[in-house]
This record gives C-alpha cells, structure tokens and sequence, in this order.
C-alpha cells in the first residue's frame, strides 16, 4: 500500500524520473566516492574493472540509489573546480548508467551547472548537495527547473574550514531552524520532493553529532524523508579510538539507533551490513503481543 502523503503525514515518495521511491520502509544509499581523497574509500576506484565490480556489489547486496561523488568533502579536503569534478564524474556516469540503466543515481554535488549537467546529459535522479544552496546561490532555481528530487544537508562552513571548532548554542535548535527557512524558500519555488540530511560530521563536534542522532526524530516536524550518513566517521572512530577501517560494527551501531529513530535513507559504505540492520530493526519494531500491556 502507497503511504499517503497529507498535510499531517510525513511526506514518504519521492519521484524520480517519473516512478515513485516509497520511502515508508528505509532504504539504502550506496557511495560511490570517486574522489582520490575521500576520507575512508579515496582513490579505490582508479580503474572502470573496480568501479563497475563496486556497483555491482553494492546492487546485488540490496542498493537503492547509488550515490556518486567526485568532490571530497572531509574536513580539510582540497577545493577543486568544477572543470575537475567533471572530469572525474562524467566518464563514471556515462559507464554506469550504460552498465545499469535501472539504478537510481544521486550525484553528490553543491554546484548548480554540474546538477544542471548530469541531469541532463545522464538522467541523474537525484542531486545531493552539502551546502543546501550555501555555495552556490543558483541552486536552488536550477532543482526547481530540474524538477528532481534534492537533499539538502546542513554544515558549518565549508569541507576547509568546517571543524575548524564548530559552536551552536543549541545544535538541534538551530538546525531546525536552519532547514525550516530552507524548506519554505525551495517549496515556495515550488520544490516539493525533499529529503533532510543533518550533516553529521560537518561542522559538529563529536557531542554534536550524538546530540543530533539521540534527537533525530525531531526532525519528523518538517514531514519530509530524513538521510544519515554515519558511515566509517570520526564519531565511531574517536570514541572507540580505532581507523575507519576498523568502523563497520559502530557503524551499524549507529545506523540501527537511527532506524528506531525514524531515518528513512542510510548512505552507506556497507550495504549488506546496512540491509540487514533495516530488517532487524523493522522486526524489531513490528514486534508485539496481542492484548498484551492494555
């Protein structure tokens, strides 16, 4: 049954490319980082043999939508231009949709001409940008004329300067109000297929970050799909002192306390290990006894 979408439920299907994704059971987000210095998988991917057998994978593993990016956004990442991230991104994208033309792609971009690009030339079905329109002030005209689904993240600053000592005075508090003055300038320009992503690791601390999963159910106010992407990060890595190597069981750890709390997109590395954290998790929550504690 198609969740109902009404003005006191939470919007639950996205359309991509004229068929709807129905988020109402959470779904999978694979990364794709063709960055050479993305923080955990930077530089893997060198050849189109291991890129193609990294989709295939993560496909047959249960991917939902395949995210691909080609600008490193860890902290401190080298800004490249927009000339370079088409070079990296353009030949991955002409090969994986010719490879798997059924796969819903996310291009992981804050730029408005290469959003417009991708869309274009490739039929991307969703762009995923870091800055929610911060960093470029036409992006947000450009998904209103694009007419695709767009996640809008939140981060202090920018992938150089982000952890360099983030502060809120109160993390949720001012997230909410972030993405509220957001949601109603993208819906007044008549972008409806939305999905909030609270940025962990940009521009939070480590306390930050557990504040904002501890609470991520507030975030059901604005009745739009919630993505979390806390796969392999620092806030696994600092607390149990160990690599992004080493992150895979605090990462499902994590991504588990999201599912109960309400997130219905995992960006994720791992996506065998992150299917089997949604089904346990909705067995989990489906769990209950007739007449029992009435």
């Amino acid at each position: 049954m198609q969740p109902k979408d009404t003005f006191f439920s939470r919007k639950l299907t996205i359309n991509c490319g004229g068929e709807l994704l129905n988020l109402s059971q959470p779904k999978i987000m694979g990364i794709l980082n063709i960055a050479p210095d993305s923080f955990y998988d930077g530089g893997k991917y060198a050849s189109q043999e291991i890129f193609l057998e990294r989709v295939s994978t993560m496909i047959n593993d249960g991917c939902d939508i395949l995210d691909i990016g080609a600008y490193s956004s860890r902290p401190g990442a080298e800004n490249i231009t927009s000339d370079e991230e088409l070079q990296r991104l353009l030949p991955v994208l002409e090969i994986v949709r010719t490879e798997f033309p059924g796969i819903i792609i996310s291009v992981d971009t804050f730029r408005s001409e290469i959003a417009k690009k991708v869309v274009a030339d490739f039929n991307v079905n969703i762009i995923n940008d870091i800055s929610a329109g911060d960093m470029d002030d036409k992006m947000f005209e450009t998904i209103a004329g694009l007419n695709v689904p767009y996640i809008l993240m939140h981060m202090q600053g920018n992938p150089q300067s982000m952890q360099n000592n983030p502060q809120y005075n109160n993390v949720i508090q001012e997230l909410l109000n972030y993405f509220s003055e957001k949601v109603e300038k993208l819906k007044l320009l008549g972008i409806n297929d939305l999905i909030i992503d609270p940025g962990f690791g940009f521009g939070k601390t480590v306390d930050h970050n557990y504040q904002i999963l501890k609470y991520l159910d507030d975030f059901k106010i604005f009745e739009l799909p919630v993505l979390v992407g806390l796969s392999r990060k620092s806030m696994i890595n600092k607390i149990l002192d160990i690599s992004s190597e080493e992150a895979l069981n605090g990462t499902t750890v994590l991504n588990t306390l999201a599912l109960i709390n309400g997130a219905n997109i995992l960006r994720v590395h791992d996506v065998k290990e992150a299917k089997e954290s949604i089904i346990l998790t909705n067995t989990f929550l489906n769990a209950k006894i007739d007449n029992w504690h009435e």
